[in-house]
């Protein structure tokens, strides 16, 4: 099999602020067959994340920020088209941290899984059992410590990772608590989600009086993605040897000069508070675990999610641009083949 052509979303710019469809511009190229040791994936769906508008920075992270003129990556599950890997067949379904925002792509397989359709469709592996499941899992288990009969609040609930730490916290028996940004979300949230309480932080006129209201017991766990007045209203109403599970903070990642910190972040002395950022690669020897429980949870009828879809790659960056408007509900992903699953 000779080359393939393969399109791809490229970083045109740094944006500085909120990105704009500007920064990003459409390309081709040519997938070379693979050689020893490497195997060729078209993809089918990929994920746009949060956390890539870091990597539009150029500065020093936990992960390399992306290249100007290069094609942008991510997690993407694809279809094995020739394989030189051993452990890896055509026709193999595989999902994997980088190769995304293009059509295919040349891999060595370092850190590929095969998937396995019967489980769940395909896209789910970029969700609800994907990194954002495992940042949920990981956030609400090890870093939270989560008990049963304790109240647990989480922001941005009815986003990728949000969905999937409510249920969590549910399923452990927590009273669970979240807000996002419409009724519908809210909605969604009570109904499928089945926590005990939601609030739409857009319609809410005091943040902190909703947030006391819908936790009369105060809260012992706060699963933090969006940062700012969530924050604050979180250390006020913290139980004594609360947790705070620092996640995100999509609020300011769009800020040019970062905001300043809560003003009364003092209490996390008084109250003698746990507050823990944590990035979820460094915490792979919980996937075993999570994958298992997860499965069971969704054998039983315990779990389900919500995806937002946007359909082609020439679209990836609208789909990225949407995270920070609240476009999605539940995991944004986008379709960039066929699925024949």
């Amino acid at each position: 099999m000779s080359a393939m052509p393969s399109r791809e979303i490229r970083l045109r710019s740094r944006p500085e602020g909120m990105p704009a469809p500007g920064n990003f511009e459409l390309g081709e190229s040519q997938v070379a067959e693979p050689g020893p040791g490497q195997m060729r994936i078209r993809n089918i769906w990929m994920t746009v994340d949060p956390y890539m508008r870091g990597r539009m920075v150029d500065r020093r992270s936990y992960v390399p920020p992306f290249q100007i003129g290069q094609p942008l990556d991510g997690g993407a599950v694809g279809e094995v088209v020739d394989s030189r890997v051993e452990g890896f067949a055509p026709g193999d379904y595989v999902v994997g941290p980088s190769g995304g925002w293009r059509e295919v792509h040349l891999t060595d397989g370092r850190g590929f899984r095969k998937v396995d359709p019967a489980i769940a469709p395909l896209q789910t592996f970029l969700g609800t059992l994907g990194m954002p499941g495992l940042t949920a899992y990981v956030g609400l288990t090890r870093i939270g410590e989560a008990k049963a009969g304790e109240t647990v609040f989480v922001t941005a609930a009815s986003g990728a990772v949000g969905t999937v730490a409510c249920q969590i916290a549910r399923n452990r028996g927590c009273r669970v608590v979240g807000s996002a940004g419409s009724d519908e979300k809210t909605a969604w949230l009570l109904e499928e989600a089945r926590i005990d309480a939601a609030i739409n932080y857009r319609k809410t006129g005091d943040l902190q009086a909703a947030m006391a209201q819908a936790c009369p017991k105060g809260i012992d766990v706060y699963f933090e993605n969006v940062g700012g007045a969530h924050l604050r209203a979180a250390l006020n109403l913290a139980n004594p040897f609360g947790r705070l599970v620092m996640c995100g903070m999509i609020e300011q990642y769009n800020e040019a000069v970062p905001p300043p910190g809560p003003d009364n972040l003092i209490l996390v002395i008084g109250k003698s508070l746990r507050m823990q950022g944590f990035i979820v690669s460094n915490h792979g020897d919980m996937a075993e675990d999570f994958l298992r429980e997860m499965a069971g949870w969704i054998a039983e009828g315990r779990m389900t999610w919500q995806e937002t879809v946007v359909e082609g790659l020439e679209r990836a960056p609208e789909a990225f641009l949407g995270l920070f408007t609240g476009a999605n509900t539940g995991k944004m992903l986008v379709r960039v083949g066929p699925d024949r699953s």
